[in-house]
Formats: structure tokens, C-alpha cells, sequence
């Protein structure tokens, strides 16, 4: 009979093995809480959830890990085991950091305010939502200061750590301050530009089942494995689930089937990570995705840098004139011409993508300050109108629903997540910069029809790194350098200007 060199680790495993199969369970409870729950089971949900994130905690918080996690760094491991203790002692780490109470605490209060705020968003009800968020906020703010204290972190930086492990305020203020100086100039040189340009707008109604179908053939050509996931409808367009049964939605409107598409797209960035993430090493926190930066790359990879391409927009147009039949708005040039409008406008999830950068950057400058207590939910609404009016010049007065209740983030405690959208961009236009030079015929195989250049060369670069490195690692090793904004720039100012 033979023993395990390694004791302490398989222990481990076994541990996050668990854990990873209550989380399923977890992450199928919030989905079915997002797209079919009836209404008055909410507080049932909440106390739910709120139970079974307290059982989670107690697990890594277990003390018996502490000592099977030192144990385990004298074992003899191979480089991704030793990675994936590196993984452990992160989550370790943070865990022990918050009380059960405070974990509890929050996944009610967010579950409350989230179900609230679908009703109070299109009342425009921020009063009644701020009644809510207060309680989200405060226990927030708890977490960021425990973490940071914990950690040697500013307040915002421990809570954006969570999402985007090593990435600071410190470095963030100098890719958006780069990114505020050349920003507006182009979003006004665009814009003069496309003035010139004719559109023709789609004309509806736009069956919904008809709709429905089309994601559905968009994302079988995208690759999304439908025998792994499906896809639904929810207020607010996410992906979840697990990997190996991931649940995408996204939501439909009869007068315009662009934002359902598009969203649906994006989702499939999400949704393909997930399906093609390591799955040797499923179960463990090696085998989750790196960084939430790193998975809106993907959903950008797909929704912006290969959707909007010029050469994918013409295979959608034949299949847009299947699903409603033929007009001239279908034409690829025009189809094209719809998909890179730019247009200011106050909603961030319909902002074209050289706008959108704007909208991360007012919601950074709005969440920073209020976790760290130098603002209140009562100044929100006024610090919005200001920075939507310097930004993207829009007058936004009065106008909740479409201003600082628009998003599903606060009023579930995603404070910190804003910033990995357009980090993801970023990122999204490195990796295209980098397939490039690697497969100089790139935009030739695209307008062919052959993704496969594109999917095989994330599923070798990113997909299959799973958390193997660090987020500037994976870069370097995918693209021979860690992030550089100077790619979005190139690409925006190509694709727009050229």
C-alpha cells in the first residue's frame, strides 16, 4: 500500500473540492434567483443564500486549514499544486479576515436591496433606494477596512483586490488619467466624422422568439457548448453558474433587437471562459478564472474587438434577414455603421465602446470616495450629474433610473468590479494586437468565417491558464508584456479614425 507524499495537500484539495460543489449549488440558487423566482419567495432566497455563504465561511475558515496549509508548503509539489496552494492561502487569507456574522449580514442586506431596487429603478425611487443601500454601504465599508487593515491596503484597494488581485488605486489613477486626457478629443473627432456618415436605423417590431433564436445561432457560431449551459432572460445581463453549467441571460426589447444581441455576445465572451477553463483541475481555485479584468477581456474580445469586426458583421447580416426578413438597415456597411455608432449617452450597459471608458471612470471616481467615507449616499446624485456633464456632456438631473440606479453593482456590494470593464478592454485589444503578430492574416480569416484562429489562440493563452499566474504574468506570457492601454487607444483610433 502506497502513501501520498503529499498529506497535507491532498487534504486540502479535498476541502476546496467541497467547497467547489456548494458553491454550484450557490451559484445556481442566485441565478434562479435572477431569472425565474416568483417575487414573494425573496426573503426565503436571502435567508438561504445568507445561510449557505455562512457554511462556506465557516469551511475556510476551518482552523484545522491553517495548519494543513504550512504543512503542505514543505510537501514536494509540482509547479500548478504549488500554484494552486499559492490560490488557497489567498482565499484562506481573506476569509479569515470577515466574521460569519459580517459575511451573513451582507448576503442579506444585498439580497434585499437588489430585489428592491428592480421595482425602484423604474420608479426612479432613490430615496427608497438609498433606505436599503445604507445597510449594504455600512457593512461594506466594515469589509474594506478589516481587509485593509488585514492586508496593508487603502480601503478601495483591499475591496477592487478581491476582484483584481494586485491591481491599485495607486496604478489605476495613471491609466485613467491617461485615458481622460486623450478621451473626449476622440469622442469628439469621431463623432464629426460619423456626422458625414448616413444610417440607416433597423425597423421593428422585432419578434422576441425571433430574437431569442438569433442569439442562440450567434452564440452556437461563437462556440458556446449548449450541452454545458443555455441561455435566459433577467433584468440585468450576466453570466453564472459553474463551468460545467453555465448560465448566461440576457434581456429583450421588441423596438431594438441590436442591445439583446450584442449583450448576448458579450455574455458568450463570459460563458466560453468558463466552459474552457482547466478542467484537470476542477474544483480547485487553480482552475477558476484569473481575474475579473481578465474575464470582461473576454466577454470585450468577443462583444467589441471580434463582434464589431467587420468581417464577423457581415456574416450576421444574412442571418438578421432570416430572422426578420430583409431591409436595406441589414446591409453589412450599414449593419457595421449601427454596431460603431457613437453616441454620449447616460446608460452604460448600450454605451458604444468609445464612450464606455467614460462611464467606468465617473463610477470609479464616485465608489472610491464613498467606501472610504469622504462621501454619502446623498451626495451621489449630485457628484453623477457633474461628472456626466464634464465627461459626456449629458444632463442627467433629476434622472435616477437612468443615472446612479442603473446598475445591478451597489445594490449588491460590488463595490471595486467597475474598474475590471475597461481594464478588460484593454486587455481584450492587447490580445487582438498580439493574435495579430502572431497570424499577420487575422482580419482575412475572420472575414472568412474562420474564428477558430481567434478561440484557439485564447483557449492556448488564457482559457487554459485558468489562476495558474499572476494576472501581469499571463499577460507577459500571453502577449510579451503586462497591460498596456496604449493598445485600446491604437485599436479605438484605427477602427474609428482610419
Amino acid at each position: 500500500m502506497t502513501h501520498s507524499r503529499t498529506p497535507a495537500y491532498d487534504e486540502l484539495a479535498r476541502a476546496w473540492s467541497r467547497m467547489h460543489h456548494l458553491g454550484h449549488l450557490q451559484s445556481i440558487a442566485g441565478w434562479d434567483r435572477a431569472t425565474h423566482m416568483p417575487p414573494r419567495g425573496n426573503e426565503a432566497r436571502a435567508a438561504a443564500m445568507a445561510e449557505m455563504a455562512a457554511l462556506l465561511h465557516r469551511m475556510r475558515t476551518d482552523p484545522a486549514l491553517r495548519e494543513r496549509l504550512q504543512r503542505a508548503e514543505d510537501e514536494p509539489l509540482d509547479a500548478v499544486a504549488r500554484a494552486n496552494l499559492r490560490e488557497m492561502q489567498r482565499e484562506w487569507r481573506l476569509a479569515n479576515v470577515l466574521p460569519e456574522s459580517l459575511v451573513q449580514r451582507q448576503q442579506l442586506a444585498a439580497s434585499r436591496c437588489e430585489h428592491a431596487w428592480r421595482s425602484q429603478r423604474p420608479a426612479n425611487d432613490w430615496p427608497g433606494f438609498v433606505a436599503n443601500f445604507r445597510a449594504v454601504l455600512a457593512l461594506a465599508r466594515e469589509e474594506a477596512a478589516r481587509l485593509a487593515d488585514a492586508g496593508g491596503l487603502a480601503k478601495y484597494d483591499a475591496l477592487m483586490d478581491r476582484f483584481e488581485p494586485g491591481m491599485t488605486c495607486a496604478r489605476l489613477d495613471l491609466v485613467f488619467g491617461d485615458l481622460r486626457r486623450w478621451l473626449p478629443d476622440l469622442v469628439q473627432r469621431v463623432r464629426a466624422r460619423q456626422a458625414a456618415e448616413p444610417v440607416l436605423a433597423p425597423q421593428g417590431p422585432f419578434a422576441l422568439a425571433r430574437q431569442r433564436q438569433l442569439c442562440e445561432q450567434v452564440m452556437r457560431r461563437l462556440g458556446f457548448d449548449f450541452d454545458a449551459g443555455r441561455l435566459d432572460v433577467s433584468t440585468h445581463p450576466f453570466c453564472g453558474g459553474v463551468p460545467e453549467d453555465v448560465r448566461m441571460t440576457t434581456r429583450f426589447r421588441e423596438d431594438d433587437f441590436l442591445g439583446a444581441l450584442t449583450g448576448t455576445i458579450h455574455e458568450t465572451g463570459h460563458g466560453r471562459y468558463e466552459q474552457n477553463l482547466p478542467r484537470a483541475w476542477l474544483g480547485q481555485p487553480v482552475a477558476l478564472a484569473r481575474s475579473m479584468a481578465l474575464h470582461e477581456s473576454q466577454s470585450l474580445a468577443f462583444e467589441m474587438q471580434l463582434g464589431c469586426h467587420p468581417g464577423f458583421v457581415a456574416q450576421l447580416a444574412p442571418l438578421l434577414d432570416e430572422a426578420f426578413g430583409a431591409q436595406p438597415a441589414f446591409a453589412p456597411h450599414n449593419l457595421h455603421r449601427l454596431l460603431t455608432r457613437v453616441a454620449p449617452g447616460p446608460i452604460r450597459v448600450d454605451a458604444d465602446e468609445v464612450t464606455y471608458p467614460a462611464h467606468i471612470i465617473l463610477r470609479y471616481e464616485i465608489e472610491r470616495p464613498l467606501v472610504e467615507g469622504e462621501i454619502e449616499p446623498e451626495d451621489v446624485p449630485a457628484l453623477w450629474d457633474a461628472k456626466m456633464q464634464e465627461l459626456l456632456g449629458i444632463d442627467t438631473r433629476g434622472n435616477f433610473k437612468d443615472g446612479p440606479l442603473q446598475d445591478v453593482h451597489w445594490p449588491e456590494s460590488l463595490f471595486g468590479y467597475f474598474p475590471c470593464y475597461t481594464l478588460g478592454a484593454m486587455y481584450a485589444a492587447q490580445w487582438f494586437a498580439a493574435m495579430r503578430q502572431a497570424m499577420p492574416d487575422l482580419d482575412e480569416r475572420i472575414a472568412r468565417g474562420d474564428l477558430a484562429a481567434v478561440f484557439d489562440w485564447l483557449q492556448a493563452n488564457i482559457w487554459s491558464q485558468g489562476s495558474r499566474w499572476s494576472t501581469d504574468e499571463l499577460a507577459v506570457r500571453a502577449s510579451g508584456e503586462g497591460l498596456n492601454p496604449a493598445h485600446l487607444e491604437a485599436h479605438l483610433k484605427a477602427r474609428y479614425l482610419g
